[in-house]
């Protein structure tokens, strides 16, 4: 009568606060994932949530079933390991490189539970700033690069891992704080501070200043997202940067953040790795580790109500280029 997808999909709702985040998240559509839930209830003669309540409220029946989940799928996830290290070797390399600092707030725990679960696999990890690291990835020096601008590489696999979306920081008595959104023009007179990569890895260049013709007064690098905040909030300049990034500054209201566009600018991060190593145990359980990571920080995101996100669940079938 149960099935664990049924503890998965309740979970996911738990999650997200909402039966449409939660299909997003498990790329259903809102009447498919609407129809399990009914399907269950009706199984069960229980109703698990109360619709249309705001936030999300669980009936007794759905909270028995969440400490079910709680409890079942971690244990099935630690017996999936078990089972890959039974059906060939635990040990490997995984030398990876990023191409954005903010990526360090979800990506060092990621690493630090994989580490637990594969001790026997080598891990190293390099900044992305310094060189080109797909190229790197191609010629074998690296294993994963986690990028949001894919390039067309043979051989080169494109798993997503989620959907955000870019915002600007701006000074909390800036008069850009006080607009409901930001337009290209506005940034004109602007010190724009980025970290130090080429400007067509950026998308606030390439998918919102350069189609409107619009360059900024001036551009300033700095490496640390601590150091871009402090300049943002000293006036010094504002900067672009993906919703978890400015989630922690912009809560403690230490600069505000704005939506890019009346409709907001939304990127993907990609995992990028060799299409053969896929199928490796330790990759797939690294890349399942990484998205279950991932999306708690952007549910923390989404229940904050900063802006809408979105996170693929456990599809690794990847995009080859």
């Amino acid at each position: 009568m149960l099935e664990v997808r049924h503890l998965k999909t309740l979970h996911c709702l738990h999650e997200t606060g909402s039966v449409v985040d939660a299909a997003l998240r498990l790329h259903l559509s809102q009447s498919a994932l609407s129809y399990q839930f009914k399907e269950l209830e009706e199984r069960l003669g229980l109703a698990l949530f109360v619709r249309k309540s705001k936030p999300l409220r669980f009936t007794s029946a759905g909270l028995r079933l969440l400490q079910l989940a709680d409890e079942v799928l971690p244990a099935l996830r630690r017996a999936e390991r078990d089972l890959a290290r039974l059906a060939g070797g635990t040990a490997g390399r995984l030398h990876m490189a990023i191409e954005c600092h903010s990526c360090f707030q979800w990506l060092m725990p990621c690493i630090d539970q994989f580490r637990d679960a594969w001790p026997e696999v080598e891990i190293d990890l390099a900044s992305g700033f310094s060189f080109a690291p797909l190229p790197a990835l191609s010629r074998g020096d690296l294993d994963l690069v986690v990028t949001s601008d894919p390039l067309d590489l043979p051989g080169i696999t494109y798993v997503p891992l989620f959907s955000y979306e870019a915002l600007l920081a701006v000074a909390n008595e800036h008069p850009l704080a006080h607009k409901l959104h930001i337009n290209p023009q506005d940034l004109a007179t602007e010190t724009l501070i980025t970290y130090p990569i080429e400007r067509d890895r950026l998308d606030i260049f390439t998918r919102f200043l350069e189609p409107a013709g619009v360059e900024p007064l001036e551009v300033r690098t700095a490496e640390l997202t601590l150091m871009m905040m402090q300049l943002v909030a000293s006036g010094r300049g504002v900067c672009s940067l993906p919703n978890w990034a400015l989630l922690e500054y912009s809560t403690r209201g230490y600069v505000s953040a704005k939506k890019l566009g009346s409709k907001g600018l939304f990127a993907t991060l990609y995992a990028a790795l060799r299409s053969d190593m896929l199928d490796a145990p330790f990759m797939r359980d690294f890349l399942l580790t990484a998205k279950d990571v991932s999306g708690d920080l952007v549910g923390k995101t989404q229940n904050s109500e900063a802006t809408p996100a979105t996170k693929p669940a456990d599809d690794l079938s990847g995009q080859s280029r």
